[in-house]
């Protein structure tokens, strides 16, 4: 996996705005970050697209949280149970943050996430 993390901010925006046009292309319209982490766990959950009820889309969005965590060791898949849905235990707490440092690092595991996942497509 390709680690981004001694690129510049103006190399970071340019990284997000490539994938929020290749997400557009994709579903006809740019995904803000909650759709993203429902996608995420969609992908993740692997059970198709739904339909979902608003109970399961929490889920199916802290399910996205945990696996983009995991790619920095905080999270770790733990168990997938009966049903099919994965559940993650947490190895080491996530820094705390104020809200735009958090919108940043849920930024940049969703990059990394996205560009692991594309290249496995190719």
């Amino acid at each position: 996996m390709a680690l981004h993390t001694e690129e510049t901010e103006a190399q970071f925006e340019a990284r997000w705005w490539q994938l929020m046009n290749e997400m557009r292309a994709r579903f006809g319209k740019k995904p803000d970050l909650n759709a993203l982490l429902l996608l995420i766990g969609v992908q993740e959950l692997g059970q198709g697209a739904g339909p979902f009820t608003k109970e399961q889309k929490q889920d199916l969005m802290h399910i996205a949280t945990c696996r983009l965590f995991s790619l920095s060791g905080h999270y770790a898949l733990d168990h997938v149970d009966a049903e099919g849905w994965p559940h993650y235990k947490l190895v080491r707490p996530v820094p705390f943050a104020n809200l735009k440092e958090q919108e940043r690092m849920l930024k940049w595991h969703m990059l990394e996430y996205f560009e692991a996942f594309m290249r496995e497509e190719e």
